[in-house]
């Protein structure tokens, strides 16, 4: 018997490799999508804030700066996650708005 047909020993140093580059070859990261906050004209900035501060964890600052893009550019982007991630926080935002009376609007589009 040769060396690479053992039976029960180690596999040899060119199957570790082989099979850890396959490995990473099957193991990916999952696939990001950005929560993008578009703007409207009843939505108070102040709870645009607030559901940036809240639900998407940005701090005082970086949630004014968001809103903010969104009032003048008209869209921005809330954060970036897992498509599950990305689903849920926007689908909580927008139920969370209309609770209040505000149409906010919320999309997820891949990175």
């Amino acid at each position: 018997m040769s060396g690479d047909q053992k039976k029960g020993g180690p596999p040899s140093r060119k199957t570790e490799r082989d099979d850890a580059t396959m490995l990473k070859e099957r193991i990916s990261r999952p696939r990001r999508f950005k929560v993008m906050l578009h703007n409207d004209d009843f939505t108070p900035m102040e709870f645009v804030v607030h559901v940036l501060e809240d639900v998407f964890r940005r701090t005082k600052a970086e949630a004014t700066r968001i809103m903010l893009t969104v009032h003048n550019d008209g869209v921005a982007i809330a954060g970036v996650y897992p498509r599950e991630v990305a689903e849920t926080k926007c689908a909580l935002t927008v139920q969370y708005a209309r609770d209040n009376g505000y149409p906010l609007l919320l999309t997820t589009e891949p990175e």
